[in-house]
This record gives C-alpha cells, structure tokens and sequence, in this order.
C-alpha cells in the first residue's frame, strides 16, 4: 500500500554545518576526477555541477558528492563532513601523475541551503537539478525539488555575506534532503550500496558511457544484467530513524530487508527516510524498523521516475 505523508511548505536559507568541501585544483583536476568517480568530469562546463559516487573496486560506495568548477582548473566536491577524510585521503592515493592537488577547503567555504523564494529571487529563471549559478562570488547549484519546492546548494568564499531569506533550520532542511529522495552518503552506509541501491543512475548520479573508475565494472554489471535487486524508497514513521538503522519485513523475522540511509522528522509528525531495500519488500509494503515487530514503515512515492533502461 503506497500512503503519501503530509507535506509542509519549507522556505529560507539553512546553514549546513554537517557538509564539507574537498578542493581538487591544477590543471589535470577535471580529468584526475574523471577516473576516479562515476560521473563524467572531462566535460564539466562552468554552468553545470555534477552528482557523483566515489566506489571501492567492490563497486560501493564511499562517499557521495556534488561537484562543479569553481574555476577552469579547480573543482569542489561537497560531501558529508564524516566521511572526508577517508575519502581525501583514499583519492590522494591515486593522484600519481595528475597535475593535481586535492584538500580540504571546508573553511574556506560557507555552504547555505536554499529553498523557496530564497532560490527564485536570485535568479531569473527557474535553477535546473545540478546546472550552476553563479552569483557574486558565489556558486548557487539547483537541486532536485523538495515537494514541489525549489532548492539549491550555496558555496561562496568564508566571510562573504550570506544569502537572504528567512532562517530555514537544520531540521527543516534535513526534511527537505529527504523529501527530495536523493541520499547524501553518511558514515553508518560507507561501503553498504553500488550507487543504483541509491537510485543514483535515475538521478544523474552515474554516466554509463564514461570510461573506467573504481568499481565500474560492478556497476555497469548490475545495470545492464538485471542483477539489481535494492532501490531506494521514501517512508514514513511514527519512531525515529538513524542512517544505519535495519529494516525488516513483517513475514520475515530473520534477516534484514534494508537499511535506513537519511532520515528527518517531519514537520506534521512522525519522521520520514530514504530506505534502500529490496525491490519485493518494498512492493509488499510491509517494512518494519529495527525487527519484524517494529514501529511501521509506511512506503510513499518517489518524487521522480527510475529510468527503465540507458
């Protein structure tokens, strides 16, 4: 039984705290990435961002980023703050030749969630899902809308001043993350997915046609083999829910069905997630937390659709 939770309208501007930046500059930085992440990077233009997966030779991921140029010959990959240092350190491993140098830049930077009129107001036309703005000294990159409402990723220079709009809290923001069904990986899930588990092929996560990255062959290899069997859904819940959490069907006390990946409390009650599970379990309906007695997990519709074939 699909349900569709309650939706309440979000607007102004969230610092994002939980974010971090790895800074990769020199003249081989778009090209170093190219190889190393499950998006095409050689042809990253200057109005345009990218969402990317970086892969264990297992074909699972490690971190989650948004990339874009800030200039020709330097890119910024904004990721979950706990895991950037693993993953700065496992990608400077493989730098080798590149003309490249990779660092964290966190505190170079001021990330700001934006949703609402704070998005509209700022630029003259709608901001398409991962194209780039750039106002000021400021990078604003368009995300995928959470119930209908329009948000972006705001990345200026530490002390420039921050964008207008009313205070957006943290919480509400990370509602938003969720309701937007699109997961930022966390610590707990390091190494849990291939980026399809995340919906990631449907979302302009991964470039089939690109040439080889670490675990690649995994994942073109679950895609195109039909060996597929975990899709990230969107639920709803009366307990609360951490990333890393089981999931249960209510037939089946004896093993997981999925894993919790992001989770908020809604605004109307209750808390909602971003499940990755398997695809029979969630067609049941029957998804339960932590055992197949736990608090109902309630499945609603995906904000977007999962691409049937490349």
């Amino acid at each position: 039984m699909i349900i569709q939770a309650m939706s309440t309208d979000f607007r102004g501007v969230a610092p994002l705290l939980s974010l971090g930046v790895i800074r990769v500059a020199g003249d081989d930085a778009a090209k170093f990435l190219h190889g190393q992440l499950t998006q095409d990077f050689a042809l990253l233009g200057l109005s345009e961002a990218r969402l990317a997966a970086f892969c264990s030779p297992k074909g699972r991921m490690l971190a989650s980023f948004i990339g874009f140029k800030r200039h020709p010959a330097e890119v910024l990959l904004v990721c979950s703050r706990d895991v950037l240092a693993g993953t700065l350190k496992r990608l400077s491993m493989f730098v080798m030749r590149a003309k490249a140098t990779l660092s964290d830049a966190t505190a170079d930077f001021a990330l700001y969630g934006l949703a609402g009129d704070a998005v509209n107001t700022l630029t003259p036309v709608p901001l398409a899902p991962w194209s780039l703005a750039r106002v000021g000294a400021a990078c604003m990159v368009g995300l995928y809308p959470a119930d209908a409402t329009a948000r972006a990723l705001w990345v200026a220079p530490a002390g420039e001043t921050a964008p207008l709009g009313p205070s957006l809290s943290h919480a509400q923001w990370a509602w938003g993350e969720v309701r937007s069904g699109i997961a930022t990986l966390t610590l707990p899930n390091v190494e849990a997915f291939v980026p399809q588990m995340l919906n990631f092929e449907s979302v302009g996560g991964v470039n089939f046609k690109k040439g080889c990255y670490p675990g690649q062959e995994v994942v073109a290899r679950s895609q195109f083999r039909g060996t597929l069997k975990r899709r990230a859904c969107l639920v709803h819940g009366d307990a609360p829910m951490l990333a890393g959490a089981e999931v249960f069907l209510s037939t089946d006390p004896d093993q997981p069905c999925g894993t919790v990946v992001q989770a908020a409390a809604a605004p109307g009650g209750g808390h909602d997630a971003i499940v990755s599970a398997q695809v029979a379990a969630i067609d049941t309906g029957e998804l339960r937390l932590a055992s197949a007695t736990g608090a109902v997990l309630r499945v609603l519709p995906l904000p977007y659709p999962l691409l049937a074939d490349i």
